[in-house]
């Protein structure tokens, strides 16, 4: 016993002498040959593309300075200084609005936001000192902008659709931008090309003079993008979060813009000037649905960890669940959330969350998600609540085939449209709010239905999804109007013949 003590406590002492002398040693010809170079494309690329590009694109040149790509950095914009001079940061104009003032407190840039992180800037500043060298991949720069928009050789898949409020557009979501039909899908009117690879949901705003679009690059950055319609020019992008923003709307006046996140968090900006007025931390997993009440007071929010949650806009207040928190009650995540048009009138006993006990009215909410069942719910408690009641909800509806992505009403609050997902197959289904009669079924959607959108006029109800088109649908008789793919595809051979 004594010997292997022995042993053991030589062992130990020979490590040590040994990792002593190693630690005084001069660095191994192995460790001098290590990279130290800052890398533009991993490095300084991925600090502007969060930080930056959102005002600085080409479809939004602030300054006349666009940071997308590289050839852009060494232009000097509307200012005497090129952004970044190669070799020499004292001469990058760059760099001058990214150093923080007043202790770090304050910088010029990024406009109305936090100055950068100190690391960051030193290693932009590094990469400057070093030459500022471009190693971008050749394979990845072919820019996508207004100018060279995404060349599709298959079918892009189709997150999201929905009408503008005259019914005289159909806004489509595609990769890199958001494409503008005409409703009836007779012809494509624009191209709303943006930094986001992916985009998720796309609303218009009340009066139809603005698109909200939700997206971003997964893992790197999440974005909200406000086009202006009409021009079909970018009015704001706004890169929050490491992810991608899910679930956009519009509050009643238009003023704000809510969005769903990937960190778990229901966040709203003004669109006056883009500051961040709602943010709300109660849920548990990826908001990817937001709607405001009727007056704007309110705003719910649905997530994958199975709640829907009502927050007080005014003051970013949790107010409560909508739906049950028992466990069990709901089964899987919730993915759609939308509001009845139309205001129930019933006597509320709301006095808990500021509404007045006299007034007469109910906003109803209808969700869906992971267990295909959609269900009515009313938005504001009236009873107290009971461990094991699930007192706000108003009616469950026939089982849809599948997971259920999306939601719609039609203006009149009497019917409603929803999509769903089984086995490859999609299926689209029109439901009457008040008793629940099936209407119509359309099960000719090749692959899921991402999403569906009920027309103003109440006519029409589109559909689209996995395989790339969109299909127009009669809501009375569930019969296929018309289908058309919404982004010109060109094939390989027409894709190589134009590569210079």
């Amino acid at each position: 016993m004594t010997v292997v003590r022995s042993l053991v406590l030589a062992g130990a002492v020979l490590a040590f002498l040994t990792s002593t002398t190693r630690a005084a040693d001069p660095p191994s010809a192995d460790k001098a040959k290590e990279p130290t170079d800052v890398s533009y494309y991993r490095d300084v690329r991925r600090i502007f593309q969060q930080h930056c590009q959102g005002c600085h694109q080409p479809a939004k040149p602030l300054g006349g300075f666009v940071m997308t790509e590289y050839a852009g950095l060494l232009k000097s914009g509307d200012h005497k200084l090129p952004g970044v001079t190669p070799g020499d940061p004292n001469k990058s104009f760059v760099l001058e609005q990214i150093t923080s003032m007043d202790g770090g407190k304050t910088a010029a840039m990024p406009k109305n936001n936090d100055p950068l992180a100190a690391p960051d800037v030193a290693l932009i500043r590094k990469w400057i000192a070093a030459g500022a060298k471009d190693d971008t991949p050749a394979t990845v720069r072919d820019p996508i902008d207004a100018e060279h928009p995404p060349v599709y050789e298959v079918p892009p898949v189709i997150t999201s659709i929905a009408y503008s409020p005259d019914g005289s557009l159909l806004a489509v979501a595609g990769y890199h931008e958001v494409l503008l039909h005409k409703a009836d899908g007779s012809g494509l009117v624009g191209r709303l090309v943006g930094l986001s690879e992916r985009i998720q949901s796309v609303a218009f705003s009340p009066d139809g003079s603005y698109l909200a679009v939700a997206g971003g690059s997964p893992g790197r950055f999440g974005e909200l993008q406000i086009w202006d319609v009409s021009r079909k020019r970018l009015k704001q992008s706004h890169s929050i979060t490491f992810d991608t923003l899910y679930g956009v709307s519009w509050s009643p006046d238009g003023t704000k813009v809510a969005f769903g996140c990937a960190d778990n968090t229901l966040r709203a900006i003004a669109i006056e000037d883009g500051k961040q007025v709602l943010y709300q931390g109660a849920h548990n997993d990826w908001v990817l649905g937001t709607t405001f009440s009727k007056d704007g007071r309110f705003l719910a929010s649905i997530c994958r960890d199975g709640t829907m949650k009502v927050t007080e806009v005014a003051t970013q207040r949790f107010l409560d669940n909508v739906t049950s928190i028992t466990p069990g009650v709901l089964k899987g995540g919730l993915l759609a959330v939308a509001l009845n048009p139309v205001q129930r009138d019933q006597k509320v006993n709301t006095s808990a969350v500021g509404i007045d006990k006299s007034e007469k009215w109910y906003d109803e909410l209808l969700i869906g998600g992971s267990d295909g069942v959609p269900r009515l719910y009313k938005m504001h408690r009236e009873t107290k609540r009971v461990i094991g009641d699930d007192a706000n909800k108003v009616r469950e509806y026939a089982e849809m085939p599948g997971r259920i992505f999306s939601l719609s009403f039609s203006q009149d609050g009497s019917q409603f449209a929803v999509g769903s997902s089984l086995d490859g197959a999609g299926e689209v289904r029109v439901y009457k709010t008040g008793n629940g009669e099936i209407v119509s079924k359309f099960q000719g959607q090749p692959g899921p239905v991402f999403s569906v959108a009920y027309a103003p006029d109440g006519k029409t109800a589109a559909a689209a999804g996995f395989d790339g088109k969109v299909r127009l649908i009669d809501p009375a008789t569930g019969k296929l109007i018309r289908e058309f793919m919404p982004a010109p595809i060109k094939t390989a051979v027409e894709t190589q013949s134009q590569t210079p």
